[in-house]
């Protein structure tokens, strides 16, 4: 049975927005190990579960589907966000 990973979109790092982080992500974990494709040597698998992500706009309604269909499930809690308030004066201390 595949088990799925429920947490929260996190933001980017490469930009300072914060759009789009509210929603809610579900994928699968890896069911087998990858190996080395002989001809190209490229990671290589069969399990394709891994390939789909769903996204949901609250923690419940994942948390909801994945009971519905059966799922075994986890839920990765989204970190704190720690605020780090400076001012251009501090630069100069």
């Amino acid at each position: 049975m595949a088990t799925a990973r429920i947490y929260q979109h996190p933001k980017n790092a490469m930009q300072s927005g914060r759009a789009r982080t509210n929603g809610w992500m579900l994928d699968f974990e890896q069911a087998e190990a990858r190996y080395a494709d002989p001809l190209m040597g490229w990671a290589g698998s069969g399990d394709t579960q891994n390939q789909v992500r769903m996204a949901f706009p609250t923690r419940e309604a994942a948390v909801a589907y994945a009971e519905r269909e059966g799922l075994e499930y986890f839920v990765v809690a989204a970190p704190e966000r720690k605020l780090k308030l400076q001012a251009y004066a501090d630069n100069f201390r």
